[in-house]
């Protein structure tokens, strides 16, 4: 298949195009010249044109000039099809110039050819014809002696021209780019190839193979053909760089073109030692594409894979730190990794990018990584708000000391790091990240961190019972929640509709910062988790952690939990409790066996290891029932505008002075108490605080507010997480808490008559009292200052610490007792030890008397007027010292685990103390809710009624103040009586205000708190329903009216005899006609029911309408 070149390609200032025809092919095929110029097409790149079909038309800057040449025979098929010289049935294109004779008599252009030209007519010209050392010319001749016959020959000869040897000499002068590879493999690759070729000229009938004097020049010469053959076959257009001289200078004699395939042979050998070195950075690339992001990823791949040449000392293009970041983070994919070097710690790749983004910090390109750093006393910091974002986050440290590698077998290596610490929203816990072991920074704590009241980890899944229920939506859900902060577990299993409202109910109660949930879920469960998870701004949001499927399966799920508990369940205690665990509903299960995995990753699932110590959130007759939307609608824990506390229930109830106690607080608000007995407890207690005039509890309540989060703390502790820092900061709280209540013991036993209030403050010395032990072990100043080879006053308890100490003093003793053998060597009775910059034992002399010191002494330093030396003897000795120190750093480090292990003993006791502390800084709260004037001790039934005289609503009361009087209302409700309520009136009327209050006031008592009005009585509530407000759902897909109408029915289903049912403007969704319609039913439904109800609506006055006086009739026989 004969070639086409377009020159154009090759840079050539002039274009030409030299295609080669037989003149008689062409009169027999009935083809004129002028004709064939005509259908020539412009130049391009490469055509491939068979010999059978007619040529492209010529370019109309050209013209046909026919040569006397004939063609070669035998050279179909391979090769380029390059014209041989001046053969008679060529046809040759050149410009279009004045034309002069040639000596075959054929016209030709004239004149001074430009430099490209003059460079094709060297290439070109031939003295004799081309011999092909494959196929000679005579053979060829004999072959095929008739030009004209069918079995003509192609139209170009597929051999490259066999240049004049003034041609070759000159190419041959010219300055040839090197390969790449050159060196012992290109070697061995010529030798190949002149054996081959030696094989190749015995095989074509030559005798003797002619010696290439120049067999180098002739392999680049082939190298550069192949090249630009290949690129000139690209469809694409190429971008030149080289001048066309040097261009075709490559283009030396050669014999035969499968020397090509000897060439390609050699380039594979030539490229193997580089593609070796280069083939573990590709590796490495490709195992790091899973865990970067698609467009970053590609990015960084485009920076860090161009092929640069590697040092020759080593194998490998990446760092050994880099390739220690790469071993790490494939470990940890979705992590952001910290790793500590030196004084700082770094970020790498994606990782310092978005640590970069998040923090504003800089990022640049080091080495093959883009790479971020941020200061060690300011890990904390930075930690804890790219938590805040989101993100897992994992801090990556040191495992070696400079002294102890230095004698170690790997002392010519990287030092050893691993993974330390991983943190979350829900597992923000560690020494790391604590601010309390910050206090003395200039860092302000308040403005970096704020103090969530819970940090659940709520582990969510579902099962599917039957086919029906599965088309209905309707599903069995268990759910289990961790708290690892303060140690607190809950669990629940509850069978939920399409609507999901009882799972909404339990995100709402909880607020988790994070949830674990299988990869797949219903579809209304997805959607109330997006719904939940978009709901808050971005640092607030929750974080949601998938697992596979197979870890919530329940025959996995059960063999996983039996594991963890079987180990421990060796006491008769033990045993109930694993017995317990494994009779809970299977849901329940699966998703406590998800949540052991998820902290084992954290080395937090030691939480768990207390079944006695779970509580079932929707436990039976325990908790008055407040669903989510509910909890949404009264404004509970936030306010519907920014979703923040202020403007809630909580937030006008909120006077706690700590945050133990701020977190038991909204635990009784969401869960009102249903017990009477429990309820009045709290009633007497408060009013104990509010009337007395005894100093006891301003002494408490100063007491508390010193108090930093001790709740935490233990929990750190309990994990042993924990610095020594903050260990001695919550110890110390604790022992002088236990002194002080001590002290208070004979105040309360004479002036405290509230059995609450007096059994809790009685209890908190003796359940403290373990904490004077540990204290007085340790050393106060080395605790502070996190010296832990100094921490414990008394070793007794510690031989492996006072072994280390014993001998790092004996090589002490050593050292100084040199100093006596130095004295008489330097004649100096007078000389001392010097300490500069952390080198210890140097003898430090005038530079005027450095000739005195001994030729084997070791120079440490130098002044402009002084030199600092160490001796042999010390040179050694105190490297033995610094080693035997480090070693005294690790061993002191584990004997501080054991320590925090031993202290974990006391934990459940401490953390009970802690609980009574919540309950009495609670007690205090609602006893300044009470100080505020106007609000009254309710006063708690059993049967179902609701008196409340002017009463108030308690947020609105707060946010007018003083500068506005809120006009008090009053309500009147009975089971026995007067069981509904309908408020009318016109817009901003107060409808709305009233009903909430109504509901408020009733959550507010069974709290145990005083209520805003001048009188109330309460009878007990098992459960408040609202559905108030009109609007769609989105998610869900649900219209106004479908909102309306599933909220309603949810509350038809779940509401009792005992319930308050709260209805506001039911029925709006849709028509007037309608809407009064489903009202109508909807209250004759709760009024034979029996439940207590509150319903709201608008009326227009000057449109009166039959089926609202009917109805309002039915309503007023009803209520009266």
């Amino acid at each position: 298949m004969p070639m086409f070149w377009d020159t154009a390609a090759m840079q050539f200032s002039v274009r030409t195009m030299t295609a080669a025809a037989n003149t008689s092919q062409a009169h027999q095929t009935g083809i004129s010249p002028s004709e064939l110029g005509a259908k020539l097409q412009p130049p391009r790149l490469l055509d491939l044109i068979c010999a059978a079909e007619t040529p492209p038309p010529i370019p109309a800057h050209c013209r046909v000039v026919t040569c006397s040449r004939p063609q070669t025979p035998g050279t179909c098929g391979r090769g380029l099809a390059l014209p041989a010289g001046p053969c008679t049935g060529g046809v040759t294109l050149r410009p279009a110039m004045s034309s002069r004779k040639l000596a075959s008599g054929r016209a030709a252009a004239s004149g001074p050819a430009p430099a490209g030209q003059a460079v094709l007519s060297r290439f070109f010209q031939s003295t004799g014809s081309l011999n092909s050392t494959s196929c000679p010319t005579g053979a060829a001749e004999k072959a095929n002696p008739d030009p004209d016959s069918d079995s003509a020959a192609p139209l170009a000869s597929t051999f490259p021209p066999q240049l004049p040897p003034h041609v070759v000499a000159e190419i041959g002068s010219n300055k040839k780019r090197p390969l790449e590879s050159d060196g012992p493999v290109q070697k061995k690759a010529k030798k190949v190839q002149e054996k081959e070729g030696r094989s190749d000229s015995i095989m074509s009938g030559n005798s003797e193979p002619k010696k290439s004097l120049r067999t180098k020049s002739v392999l680049k010469s082939l190298e550069k053909l192949k090249e630009f053959c290949c690129d000139s076959a690209l469809p694409q257009k190429r971008v030149q760089t080289e001048p066309p001289q040097k261009r075709f200078a490559v283009l030396p004699k050669c014999t035969d073109f499968d020397d090509i395939n000897h060439l390609r042979a050699k380039k594979a050998v030539s490229c193997e030692d580089s593609k070796s070195r280069i083939s573990q950075k590709d590796k490495a690339l490709s195992d790091l594409s899973p865990f970067g992001s698609s467009h970053t990823g590609n990015d960084n791949l485009q920076k860090t894979s161009d092929p640069k040449p590697s040092n020759k000392r080593t194998k490998s293009i990446y760092t050994p730190l880099e390739l220690q970041y790469i071993e790490l983070k494939q470990q940890q994919k979705d992590a952001i990794l910290c790793v500590e070097c030196g004084y700082k710690y770094r970020f790498f790749g994606e990782d310092a990018e978005i640590a970069a983004r998040e923090l504003n910090i800089y990022c640049h390109l080091d080495h093959n990584f883009m790479t971020a750093s941020i200061p060690t006393h300011r890990l904390f910091v930075h930690v804890r708000r790219l938590v805040a974002k989101g993100y897992k986050v994992g801090v990556v440290k040191q495992t070696e000391t400079a002294a102890l590698k230095a004698v170690g077998d790997n002392r010519s290596s990287l030092f050893s790091r691993k993974l330390t610490a991983l943190y979350t929203k829900s597992t923000l816990i560690g020494e790391d990240v604590n601010p309390l072991v910050k206090v003395d920074d200039a860092v302000n704590v308040d403005e970096i961190i704020t103090d969530s009241s819970t940090s659940f980890l709520l582990c969510i899944c579902e099962i599917k019972e039957n086919i029906k229920d599965k088309k209905k939506g309707n599903i069995f859900i268990g759910i289990v929640g961790v708290q690892p902060a303060t140690g607190e577990v809950v669990f629940d299993s509850f069978q939920d509709s399409a609507s999901r409202l009882e799972l909404e109910t339990r995100i709402l109660c909880l607020q988790p910062v994070e949830l674990l949930l299988p990869s797949h879920l219903s579809e209304q469960t997805e959607a109330l988790i997006h719904r939940a998870t978009a709901a808050s701004v971005r640092d607030d949001r929750i974080r949601v952690e998938r697992m596979d499927n197979v870890y919530f399966e329940y025959s996995h799920a059960f063999q996983a939990v039996t594991e963890f508990y079987a180990k421990d369940a060796v006491d008769t205690q033990a045993s109930q409790s694993f017995s317990g665990i494994i009779n809970l509903e299977k849901p329940v299960i699966c998703s406590l066996a998800a949540i052991i995995r998820y902290l084992k990753e954290f080395n937090l699932e030691k939480v768990l290891s207390q079944p006695k110590n779970f509580k079932q959130l929707s436990g039976e007759m325990e908790f008055m029932t407040i669903n989510g939307t509910t909890l949404r609608n009264l404004e509970i824990l936030q306010n519907q505008t920014d979703m923040k506390t202020k403007g809630s229930l909580l937030w006008v109830l909120d006077h706690t002075k700590t945050s133990f106690g701020r977190r038991k607080l909204k635990k009784w608000v969401t869960q009102p108490l249903l017990k009477l007995r429990e309820i009045n407890a709290r009633l007497d207690a408060v009013s104990e605080v509010l009337h007395s005039e005894s100093s006891v509890f301003s002494q408490i309540e100063n007491h508390l507010r010193k108090l930093p989060d001790i709740e935490r703390g233990l929990c750190s502790i309990y994990h042993k997480k924990c610095s020594t820092q903050e260990f001695f900061l919550i110890v110390k709280t604790l022992y002088h808490l236990k002194s002080e209540f001590q002290a208070l013991i004979p105040a309360v036993n004479s002036h405290v008559r509230s059995d609450l209030l007096q059994t809790f403050i009685l209890e908190i010395p003796e359940l403290l009292s373990p904490v004077e032990h540990y204290l007085r072990i340790l050393n106060e100043q080395a605790a502070k200052t996190g010296d832990k080879t100094e921490l414990f006053n008394d070793l007794t308890d510690f031989p492996l610490i006072k072994k280390r100490k014993d001998e790092i003093q004996e090589v002490t003793d050593k050292i100084q007792i040199h100093l006596q053998e130095i004295r008489k060597i330097l004649k100096n009775p007078s000389i001392q030890y010097v300490t500069v910059s952390g080198q210890e034992f140097m003898i430090e002399m005038k530079n005027s008397a450095v000739s005195c010191i001994p030729t084997d002494w070791v120079k440490v330093g130098s002044t402009k007027a002084v030199s600092r030396f160490h001796s042999p003897f010390i040179v050694e000795n105190y490297r033995h010292l610094n080693q035997l120190r480090e070693q005294l750093v690790l061993d002191c480090s584990t004997e501080w685990l054991d320590f925090l292990e031993n202290f974990s003993e006391h934990y459940h006791s401490l953390c009970k103390a802690v609980r009574h502390l919540a309950t009495v800084d609670c007690i205090f709260s609602l006893a300044k809710v009470a100080k505020q004037g106007h609000y009254c001790r309710p006063t708690l039934q059993e049967e179902r009624k609701i008196v409340i005289k002017n009463g108030r609503h308690p947020v609105i009361d707060v946010l007018l103040g003083e500068q506005d009087q809120y006009v008090p209302n009053s309500t009147n409700l009975s089971g026995d009586s007067e069981r509904v309520m309908i408020i009318t009136g016109p817009n901003m009327g107060g409808k709305s205000s009233y009903i909430k209050q109504v509901a408020l006031i009733t959550v507010m008592a069974q709290i145990g708190s005083y209520v805003p009005a001048e009188e109330a009585t309460i009878g007990i509530v098992d459960g408040i329903f609202t559905r108030m407000g009109a609007a769609d759902n989105i998610y869900k897909g649900q219209s106004t009216f479908m909102e309306e109408l599933t909220d309603t029915a949810e509350i038809i289903r779940q509401a009792t005899s005992q319930s308050l049912v709260i209805l506001d403007e039911l029925g709006r969704g849709t028509s007037t006609h309608d809407g009064i319609a489903i009202a109508y039913a909807t209250l004759e439904h709760f009024i034979r029911d029996g439940c207590l109800n509150l319903s709201g609506f608008w009326l227009s006055p000057e449109e009166p309408f039959q089926e609202a006086e009917v109805f309002y009739a039915f309503m007023r026989n009803c209520i009266f």
